[in-house]
């Protein structure tokens, strides 16, 4: 019999078990069936591998040797399958853009400008609300790039091999309607909105916690937070049963107005993602580019945010800009 990964992938949970009885449970066999398995391999490698005894089962010097060695190989082989994954699906041209993003108008704003610069390339999109799953169908090759986001200065989502770049830095703006009696101000003070309820749309980072956190310090605590779909939020906002929490690109829409918060307690960090083992540095400066100017493109056409940038262009409080290279 020639020795197989699976074989070592059963030596490994039954030392990780220490136990027969309880490694054919993880492993799903009988123990019988499990026990009759050892044995072959064992005949293969050419001694024991686990001393038996009352409480259990405990590597020999063979076994060790074989588990320090299945430390190596199982990484390693697993690590090849996921890059040939990756491989086989990146596009093998530039004319192709797997594109993946979440809730936002900046999404659509990056698609629009890639049909600009590359009329015939082809482009697809996909959407989470969670923005590890996008990160992780990066690592996996799934998509090519992916716009996520951060609260303030938090670190992007994780995984091996992965490069992430800054496209913008948003404040975040409440949303409330026209009839709101905050409605006509120019900024609104936190503490002015101590008695509402809340809605915003849900993700895996911390903003919930530093919405809490920028309330606490303002003094109260909050009602409620509805976290939902952005069409379900801004209905919330229209009837007036929550007041919306947006990033500032919001678009503008007929019943609703988004203002800024005093003195910016809340900022929203646009990301760019990719693979650096499957994207061209060419092919990703011009998608981080193009986002770049998507972003601002959808700014302009938010009416709130343009007078916001103006009175707040040479203060601190603006935005941290649109930083160069890659």
């Amino acid at each position: 019999m020639e020795l197989e990964l699976r074989h070592l992938k059963t030596v490994r949970a039954i030392a990780e078990a220490g136990s027969l009885t309880r490694a054919a449970t993880a492993l799903g066999l009988a123990q019988p069936a499990l026990s009759a398995q050892l044995k072959r391999i064992e005949r293969a490698l050419g001694g024991e591998l686990f001393e038996r005894g009352r409480h259990g089962v405990r590597a020999t010097a063979l076994g060790e040797l074989v588990l320090e060695r299945s430390r190596i190989v199982l990484p390693a082989v697993t690590e090849l399958q996921q890059e040939a994954a990756r491989f086989a699906r990146s596009p093998r041209s530039a004319a192709c853009f797997r594109l993946g993003g979440t809730h936002g108008p900046l999404l659509g704003a990056l698609v629009d400008r890639l049909a600009d610069v590359a009329p015939d390339a082809r482009v697809t999109t996909c959407t989470s609300w969670s923005e590890r799953e996008l990160a992780g169908l990066l690592a996996e090759g799934r998509l090519d790039f992916a716009l996520a986001g951060t609260c303030g200065s938090a670190a992007p989502p994780g995984a091996e091999g992965l490069v992430w770049r800054e496209v913008a830095v948003d404040p975040v703006f409440v949303m409330v309607p026209d009839g709101h009696p905050l409605a006509h101000r120019g900024e609104v003070d936190l503490t002015e909105l101590a008695g509402e309820e809340w809605a915003c749309v849900p993700g895996d980072g911390c903003f919930g916690d530093c919405f809490t956190a920028s309330c606490a310090r303002a003094g109260f605590t909050p009602r409620r937070m509805y976290e939902t779909d952005t069409s379900s939020l801004v209905h919330l906002v229209e009837v007036g049963r929550a007041v919306g929490l947006c990033r500032a690109t919001f678009p503008t829409m007929p019943g609703i107005v988004t203002r800024p918060l005093t003195g910016t307690p809340l900022s929203w960090r646009h990301l760019l993602g990719w693979h650096a083992g499957t994207q061209p540095r060419d092919t990703a400066a011009t998608v981080l580019a193009q986002a770049r100017m998507a972003h601002a493109g959808v700014a302009a056409r938010s009416d709130s945010y343009t007078e916001w940038l103006a009175a707040h262009r040479d203060t601190d409080a603006a935005p941290a800009g649109l930083p160069g290279g890659l």
